[in-house]
């Protein structure tokens, strides 16, 4: 099945576009009155990714609403990491279909990561033929113009393929407090396990300008938090010539003097002890890493192509604990990967035992259709994966309450992001080292580092008050 072809951006050189199409312009009124509906699935790239889709069809004219029987425009913002979110969203477009049925007019489009899986592209326009417009990671910006083309009775379908950086993009972001900054786009690793680098393409790292004039922007706008963001974030800018390493981006981004720096995802194989230096010794980035282990055997490590054994990922992990003062450290773990016996299963949880997680986030390996792992022999029964992952569970849960009880009466710095889900009079937000708190305190502090004294200590929040 041949896929069409890309419309070209109008402004191009070797690295970035700059997108500027006066159509847009000129068709702004056929959306006037009309209603959205996104849905996001999937990573914090996909989550930022929807801030920019929501700019692009608001800028035309629609308006966002909560309920999907309500809009005119439904958008569903996709991951293809694990099977289980391919199985969610076929079953909300099974809803979507079913309302599509009554309201013919209705436009349902399908993006990003499941969008740029072949198979499941190709599932799509074969077999849901409700579905309008398919685009993927690397196309977002033209969306407006698959709207007016939809609009105007022409068929779209647009899987996308590897794109350029695209500068000059406004997003409209969910939080007046904290901020995505991407940095770069797609990933070089290839993990054998990972779809990421056929989904988001090459590593593609934008300017160092660009980002730290976002970062700027930000700044004057009062956001207290910025996250540097990026499939393999330490990586930055070896993909391009005379550029800053991401120690020196993370440097002149510290500099800028908004009050919390992040980042996220990093890679063991690219920490260096630069780094360390440069989060250990500026104050405004935060000591939080996330630090992906996937497995404790330098067997199945070597299988997942991570270019990592397991004594170098402790000795790595030892070197931040020594160097970075009060660093709070969560990792990724894989459980069932093909050929994983239980004395590889033993050698991850005594990684686990060793490195006392803050907290970890735990899957059994699902295979992605392309990548190598899903050709690797897997006769692992999924039972014993299930008793596999569940041990790893109580054992990661366990050093999780442990290491929030040592927050327990003492007086820590939140960020306060918005109200609690844990009653009328509380709000919540983060520690520097990313622990979620609750506490009892007016609307008011939200937006606010506030300092709270720490009351209760649960595996994955913690409770407190307001130190007057």
């Amino acid at each position: 099945m041949k896929l069409p072809n890309l419309q070209e951006a109008k402004i191009r050189n070797s690295r970035e576009v700059q997108y500027i199409d006066a159509q847009i312009v000129r068709d702004l009124s056929l959306f006037k009155g009309k209603n959205y509906f996104i849905k996001t699935y999937g990573c914090q790239m996909n989550v930022h990714d929807t801030e920019l889709i929501k700019n692009l069809v608001e800028g035309i004219g629609f308006t966002e609403v909560e309920k999907m029987e309500d809009a005119d425009l439904v958008i569903l913002n996709t991951c293809a990491i694990r099977e289980n979110a391919h199985d969610k969203v076929f079953g909300f477009l099974g809803r979507c279909k079913h309302e599509k049925e009554t309201r013919p007019d209705m436009i349902i489009c399908v993006c990003g990561c499941m969008a740029q899986e072949p198979s499941v592209c190709e599932e799509i326009l074969d077999r849901h033929k409700y579905i309008d417009i398919v685009f993927g990671t690397h196309n977002m910006h033209d969306l407006p113009n698959l709207l007016i083309d939809k609009i105007k009775k022409t068929t779209i379908e647009v899987p996308s393929i590897e794109g350029d950086v695209i500068e000059g993009l406004e997003y409209t972001r969910d939080s007046h407090i904290s901020a995505w900054v991407n940095i770069m786009y797609g990933c070089d690793k290839f993990c054998t396990y990972c779809i990421v680098p056929y989904t988001r393409g090459k590593q593609r790292s934008r300017r160092s300008a660009n980002i730290l004039s976002e970062v700027e922007k930000l700044a004057l706008e009062g956001y207290k938090e910025v996250t540097l963001l990026g499939q393999n974030v330490n990586a930055y800018g070896k993909d391009l010539q005379d550029e800053l390493s991401f120690p020196e981006l993370l440097s002149k981004v510290s500099d800028i003097g908004i009050p919390r720096i992040r980042f996220v995802t990093s890679h063991p194989w690219d920490f260096t002890d630069e780094l360390i230096e440069v989060i250990a010794t500026r104050e405004n980035i935060m000591p939080y890493i996330h630090l992906p282990l996937q497995s404790g055997s330098s067997r199945i490590l070597k299988l997942m192509g991570r270019r990592y054994t397991k004594e170098e990922y402790l000795t790595l992990f030892d070197k931040i604990k020594k160097n970075i003062p009060n660093v709070a450290i969560t990792t990724d773990i894989i459980v069932g990967f093909p050929g994983e016996t239980e004395e590889d299963f033993l050698d991850t949880l005594e990684v686990v035992r060793k490195c006392e997680y803050d907290n970890a986030f735990t899957f059994i390996f699902s295979p992605r259709v392309g990548t190598p792992a899903e050709k690797m022999k897997d006769d692992t029964p999924l039972s014993e994966k299930e008793s596999r992952l569940a041990r790893l569970n109580c054992l990661v849960n366990d050093y999780s309450l442990k290491a929030n009880q040592k927050y327990l009466n003492e007086v820590v710095e939140v960020l306060v992001t918005g109200p609690s889900d844990k009653g009328e009079n509380k709000v919540c937000g983060y520690t520097d080292t990313m622990k979620l708190v609750n506490v009892i305190a007016p609307k008011d502090t939200i937006g606010k580092i506030t300092k709270v004294k720490i009351t209760e200590a649960k595996s994955f929040s913690l409770n407190g008050e307001v130190v007057r």
